[in-house]
């Protein structure tokens, strides 16, 4: 039987932000004309979000064009990368361990709706990436994932849960098309 949604009804109950609206505000400002901008450096962009309640370890490369939704709710390792355009959509809590390597253009989400609520509820879990992991360049991972240390997340995969230590997944090969003849 389809669910039939009423957005308007939607509340977010069970969600915490984790910090006050004025300290919300003042960490989006501060990240959008800041942060995530190329002549920042980067140990002014970790001093930031240290000063904003991330967790941040020594030697950690944050590149420029990285979005970071929530810093309180982040913590990084030691001689971590976080890559280019990579965005941690952390509404939960999202731990990366110790010399990991977020590539450019990934995905951390810990958002989501329950499918089954008719006012589309928050259905939201923290992201666990245990130290020596690789999270290759446009992966997504999703809300209440585990990615195994040692492991390699390749280009474009897709994680929805558990990735074993020192395990490989990869995203599927394109398929070829046989042509029509005449085209």
């Amino acid at each position: 039987m389809p669910i039939f949604r009423n957005l308007s009804g939607f509340t977010g109950a069970g969600y915490d932000r984790g910090r006050s609206l004025p300290w919300q505000v003042a960490w989006m400002l501060t990240s959008s004309v800041v942060v995530t901008h190329w002549w920042c450096p980067v140990r002014v962009r970790i001093a930031i979000l240290r000063a904003f309640g991330a967790k941040i370890g020594e030697g950690v490369n944050l590149r420029h064009g990285v979005r970071v939704h929530w810093p309180w709710k982040l913590t990084v390792g030691d001689h971590s990368w976080i890559g280019e355009q990579a965005w941690i959509l952390n509404l939960e809590p999202v731990t990366i361990g110790s010399n990991v390597c977020i590539s450019q253009g990934v995905l951390l989400c810990t958002g989501s709706h329950d499918h089954r609520s008719p006012t589309f509820e928050f259905d939201n879990a923290p992201i666990l990436i245990e130290d020596g992991a690789w999270v290759a360049a446009r992966a997504t991972v999703l809300r209440g994932s585990v990615i195994g240390r040692d492991s390699v997340v390749g280009a474009t995969a897709l994680v929805s849960g558990l990735v074993a230590r020192g395990t490989i997944v990869v995203a599927p090969p394109a398929t070829t098309l046989d042509r029509p003849t005449g085209i």
